[in-house]
């Protein structure tokens, strides 16, 4: 079988026996398989259909109905024909058409499209939370991903130092206490591996669920580059959208009120058979014209509540929207502060890793030597691998702030 890998690579060197998968590759399936994604999709589809419906509705009506009705009267027993007529035939056609202002259907129209407006905004802020879901969790897994491999390294590299000292052991050069000292750090650093590896495989079934996908241990995670967005202002966010289409929402159903409360007028017209068959019933074709006309005159002040209950909703939104742009303002202050603090911070974690490296090149040089101390040795590589795991942490808080700085920062695309 290695045999066989050896021939694959030199032959076929672009191929690779492990897949590199980037963030985008994970927020593409993310949002694919995001069953919300698909039900804000239908809902602007089922819009588009109701706008067309209304439209449909306000063409003409044609509609054709068949009545017949037979009453008998027995023994003088019965129903007054005055009233049945004895019996009854209809067949017509009937006719309708609503006569409304373009003020009025261009109203009808606008809270449709302020519906599709919505779903609009509600697919664009499900898709940013999906981005900000999923990069969350790449960062984590990725960071899991390059903390194992540096994990790794120092064990392989503390293992050729626990030979080293070994030999030198046995020439009695060092003491037995030392090397276990030293077999005991190598043994932790072995456990610290190995967990490092169970938490990367459980993040990543993690993010495999979140994006709907099934990538194995063995994958490659691309480093994902986040650059910070550029700052803008509330008004800027598209989170403020919601506000605004909320506004002219209310505003419409303002105009909508007033619409309900002027005369509608519908044509009609029917034609075909109405006879009662008792009186020359095959002259009993022919047709009706008319017109229906209603005025509101009184409701109750119906009017008037609904647009007090109008008004109380545009207050309720102007109060949500000062909150927002105040808790924003606030928001944008405390993320840039912690992204300057932690600037500080791993600068000065990486001038204090420089110095222990320092420290423990030099011990493993002295450990070839046969000078070095151990119990020092220890504490130092102690020391820079703690350093280097609070940069590693450091780095994935950073990483995560610049996500969360990002998700807010998106303006209107």
């Amino acid at each position: 079988m290695n045999f066989i890998r050896i021939i694959l690579f030199i032959f076929f060197p672009i191929l690779s026996f492990s897949q590199q998968r980037s963030v985008d590759f994970f927020i593409e399936k993310a949002v694919l398989n995001s069953a919300l994604l698909e039900d804000l999709n239908n809902q602007t589809s089922a819009l588009s259909i109701d706008s067309l419906v209304y439209k449909a509705n306000l063409k003409p009506q044609l509609s054709a109905n068949l009545f017949t009705n037979y009453a008998p009267v027995i023994n003088n027993f019965g129903y007054d024909t005055a009233l049945s007529n004895g019996q009854t035939v209809s067949g017509l056609v009937g006719f309708s058409q609503k006569i409304i202002s373009k003020e009025q259907k261009s109203n009808q129209l606008k809270a449709l499209t302020l519906l599709k407006d919505k779903m609009s905004f509600n697919k664009k802020i499900t898709i940013n939370d999906i981005k900000k879901a999923v990069q969350l969790q790449y960062i984590v897994t990725y960071s899991d991903h390059k903390q194992l491999v540096f994990l790794k390294q120092q064990l392989d590299l503390l293992n050729n130092e626990l030979e080293i000292l070994k030999k030198l052991t046995q020439k009695s050069i060092y003491k037995q206490t030392d090397y276990l000292l030293f077999l005991s750090t190598v043994s932790q650093q072995d456990l610290i591996t190995l967990q490092m590896k169970q938490q990367f495989v459980n993040d990543l079934a993690v993010l495999n669920y979140l994006c709907g996908t099934n990538e194995k241990e063995s994958v490659e995670l691309l480093e994902s580059k986040l650059e910070l967005n550029q700052l803008i202002t509330a008004d800027e966010s598209i989170f403020n959208n919601q506000y605004k289409i909320d506004s002219l929402s209310i505003q419409n159903q303002r105009k909508n009120i007033a619409n309900t409360y002027k005369p509608s007028l519908s044509l009609l017209a029917d034609a075909g058979y109405n006879s009662t068959l008792t009186v020359q019933p095959y002259k009993n074709f022919g047709y009706s014209v008319g017109f229906n006309l209603s005025i509101p005159l009184y409701d109750g002040h119906q009017r008037k509540l609904q647009i007090s209950k109008n008004d109380l909703a545009q207050k309720t939104n102007i109060a949500y929207k000062s909150q927002f742009e105040r808790q924003y303002k606030q928001q944008q202050e405390q993320l840039i502060t912690k992204i300057n603090q932690n600037e500080l911070l791993l600068q000065k974690l990486e001038k204090q890793l420089k110095i222990n490296e320092t420290l423990v090149t030099a011990f493993t040089k002295l450990l070839v030597s046969g000078n070095a101390i151990i119990t020092d040795y220890v504490l130092a590589l102690n020391n820079s691998i703690t350093i280097h795991n609070t940069i590693a942490q450091n780095n994935i808080n950073r990483l995560l702030l610049i996500n969360e700085f990002n998700y807010w920062n998106t303006n209107e695309k």
